[in-house]
């Protein structure tokens, strides 16, 4: 039976691939895509991606990469408000990446269709937010805080670790009231784990899936790819390209980048051939 992601005012097919493309509006951004002040240039840059063919796009503000600091939930509205009127009536699900229960209402009230939280509605009164409203919701595993969480990340086991952690919080978010075709999941590439560790997550990512829950992966232009591939984070399409084939065959079902063109493309061919 074909499944579907429940996303605010959008009910998504999970029969295909989905291409989230991201909206980024912050000043400090790992991939140098940061359009922190620019509202006309950042709805722009996202009714491009939805051209290109994204399917979600994801609008965050509040930075996230190894050693960002924190902002206040005023400043992080402030950013993403605009942004999110701009794109309200663009055709496809909005999602809000944020941890702050308070941003999150916020922007649940200003027509969010999605919540992307890297610390998987752990905050005292993220459940309830999202609970409250007919958003889906992604739980991400992270490994501490993004201040911190690339000093020395050990597991014993990184792949049941996550898989635990996972689903725990689904656990939790289920019996907070979110319906589970509401929700997905995320294993946290480069979220408190070395290269080792994002290649075992990688290699063994079908083992990471709850059941019947949609897996989304994000590896567009990560560290990881440059250690691999020696580029700088300009110059990390193909791998990405690469990593982004490999999630799919793995289970992955939604996509999170910067290059949604590309992606589209590549995807087309993959679909094509996985339904002859």
């Amino acid at each position: 039976m074909e499944q579907h992601l429940h996303c605010g005012r959008f009910v998504l097919s999970l029969r295909r691939p989905l291409i989230m493309g991201i909206v980024n509006l912050t000043d400090d951004s790992f991939s140098g895509d940061g359009l922190l002040g620019d509202v006309e240039r950042a709805i722009e840059h996202g009714t491009r991606l939805v051209e290109e063919g994204a399917h979600i796009l994801d609008l965050g503000a509040e930075s996230s990469r190894p050693g960002a600091q924190p902002i206040p939930a005023e400043q992080e509205l402030a950013r993403l408000l605009p942004v999110l009127a701009g794109l309200r009536h663009c055709g496809v699900p909005l999602s809000v990446d944020t941890l702050k229960p308070e941003v999150m209402r916020a922007a649940l009230a200003a027509g969010a269709d999605m919540i992307n939280d890297i610390a998987a509605l752990r905050m005292p009164g993220a459940l309830e937010a999202v609970a409250q409203s007919r958003a889906a919701v992604c739980l991400m595993h992270m490994r501490g805080v993004p201040q911190t969480m690339q000093q020395a990340p050990d597991y014993a086991d990184v792949v049941a670790e996550v898989a635990a952690f996972l689903a725990e919080r689904v656990a939790a978010a289920e019996a907070a009231g979110i319906s589970r075709n509401r929700i997905v999941v995320d294993p946290g590439f480069g979220f408190g784990k070395t290269l080792e560790h994002n290649l075992a997550l990688l290699r063994r990512l079908a083992e990471l899936k709850p059941p019947s829950l949609p897996l989304l992966v994000g590896l567009s232009r990560k560290s990881m790819l440059g250690l691999l591939a020696g580029r700088p984070v300009g110059e990390r399409l193909y791998a990405g390209i690469a990593a982004a084939m490999l999630a799919l065959q793995r289970g992955a079902v939604i996509l999170r980048v910067h290059d949604v063109a590309p992606l589209r493309d590549t995807i087309a061919v993959w679909n094509a051939v996985e339904e002859l």
